[in-house]
């Protein structure tokens, strides 16, 4: 009866042991998906938030912009070849003028700079 005894008690402490890694391993998987979907997120926001997709397939072109105020900004748009200088506060856009001669805007995206920085290389 002893013996049937201590073989349960083994018993009972091996499933525990198990569960025990079991959970553990569980608990390491669940934070390492939660690591990674936060990697996703924040650089989600940061390329939002520093506008690094620009929008070159829309009709609408924004050419520059340049902050004015806390959450005022200037900003020179360009739709069907015309430009426009337009006031963009939290609450509203203004147009501020008809550009009648257009302004040349230099382009640095991404492209750009690793294509001069290969020309650089060589």
């Amino acid at each position: 009866m002893s013996q049937t005894l201590a073989t349960t008690a083994d018993a009972a402490q091996a499933v525990t042991g198990k569960s025990t890694v079991d959970i553990t391993a569980f608990a390491g998987m669940f934070g390492g998906l939660l690591l990674v979907l936060l990697i996703i997120f924040v650089l989600a926001y940061l390329l939002k938030r520093l506008n690094l997709v620009s929008g070159t397939h829309s009709v609408i072109k924004t050419l520059a912009q340049t902050p004015v105020g806390p959450k005022e900004r200037l900003v020179l748009a360009e739709l069907d070849g015309q430009q426009y200088l337009l006031g963009v506060t939290a609450g509203q856009i203004t147009l501020l003028d008809k550009l009648q001669q257009p302004v040349l805007v230099e382009t640095n995206t991404f492209a750009n700079r690793l294509k001069m920085a290969r020309q650089t290389q060589r």
